[in-house]
């Protein structure tokens, strides 16, 4: 149903904002390092309007749900947290935000870690920006977004998905240190694309061990004597750690270096190499992989024509994304779909767009 439909009144206002994938960097943010994303074409769309009962009221057409908020009301749960959230620290910031009809649409799947989240953040803060006229730019809104989740949605996160969705674009990676929010944008490695497919296995942040494997990065600088993880550029040096912080230590260090050499300018073939081994660092140090996604990654690392392939987001589900030689994104990506259907796995191919 549009807006019309469920408002009774034409919107006064609309924005969108993509989802991400990541290629290099997962679980690197919220210890203050360094990330390789690019946005994806899948997006968020939310048009606004003023209500005019008083309350906020916020219509999700993929869910088919409609929450209505007063003021005093406490924190609402599900799609509508992630919305309240940017509504309140909008406050915060001292501006005054009316009572608003919100209807959004999203083609970014939920629980595949391409930042579904996030592209609703930003969308709806773009949206804000717009129907009041606020002087907000893009990085704040990323910051605002990356709190409204934190806060209001309990997922202790870098802030990687939020400055992606508000940042990049499809056609350059974006290179952000997370601690400084230094960026960069550069190409694609020559002669290269991106396919992303998801594993069929969803999966939810705070329900996860994210916020576990963010506490036992801490326990790591801690026991570093670092502010964060970034710091420790040599993997020897966590080797003293108790075993399980150890690895976890030895994945953030080892990630971080793999996106600074990639930040350097390398072929697509070595670039596919540092992808394979993030994974294999994912998998054994970082315990975040599930068998869905190890098996997807091995049948996309094995297909000619693939660089190396991933999983990207937190894991525990969700989607694998892998470098394959441009122009054969679509074929590689039905082969190997064909393939992981055939093991008995539900999936389906994001990125490239097939009909």
């Amino acid at each position: 149903m549009n807006f019309q439909q469920i408002f009774g009144a034409s919107p006064e206002t609309e924005a969108s904002a993509p989802g991400r994938v990541n290629l290099l960097g997962e679980h690197t943010d919220y210890n203050d390092g360094f990330v390789l994303p690019t946005a994806i074409p899948q997006r968020t769309t939310v048009q606004l309007g003023v209500s005019k009962d008083g309350q906020h009221h916020f219509y999700s057409v993929e869910l088919d749900e409609r929450v209505s908020i007063s003021e005093g009301h406490h924190t609402p749960s599900g799609f509508a947290s992630y919305i309240f959230g940017c509504v309140r620290l909008l406050e915060r910031e001292g501006y005054t935000v009316p009572s608003i009809n919100l209807h959004v649409t999203s083609s970014v799947p939920i629980g595949s870690g391409l930042s579904s989240s996030a592209a609703l953040e930003v969308a709806t803060l773009r949206g804000l920006r717009s129907l009041l006229n606020i002087d907000i730019d893009d990085v704040r809104i990323a910051q605002l977004a990356q709190q409204a989740e934190i806060q209001y949605s309990g997922v202790q996160c870098g802030i990687m998905d939020q400055m992606a969705s508000s940042l990049a674009d499809t056609e350059h990676l974006l290179f952000l240190d997370t601690r400084s929010l230094a960026r960069q944008v550069i190409p694609f490695p020559s002669g290269a694309e991106v396919v992303v497919i998801d594993s069929g296995v969803p999966r939810t942040l705070a329900g996860s061990g994210y916020n576990q494997r963010r506490a036992e990065c801490e326990e790591a600088a801690h026991l570093l004597r670092v502010k964060a993880l970034r710091d420790i550029t040599n993997p020897q040096a966590a080797e003293d750690l108790p075993e399980s912080i150890r690895r976890r230590a030895r994945h953030v260090i080892t990630e971080d270096n793999r996106v600074l050499e990639a930040l350097q300018g390398v072929s697509a073939e070595r670039f596919g190499e540092l992808m394979n081994a993030s994974h294999a660092s994912l998998r054994d140090d970082y315990e975040v992989s599930v068998p869905a996604l190890d098996t997807l990654v091995g049948m996309l690392q094995e297909t000619p024509g693939v660089f190396g392939a991933r999983l990207t987001g937190a894991g525990f589900g969700g989607a694998c994304v892998a470098l394959v030689a441009a122009g054969k994104g679509e074929a590689i990506s039905r082969d190997v779909m064909e393939r992981y259907m055939r093991s008995g796995y539900p999936g389906r191919i994001l990125v490239p767009e097939v009909s």
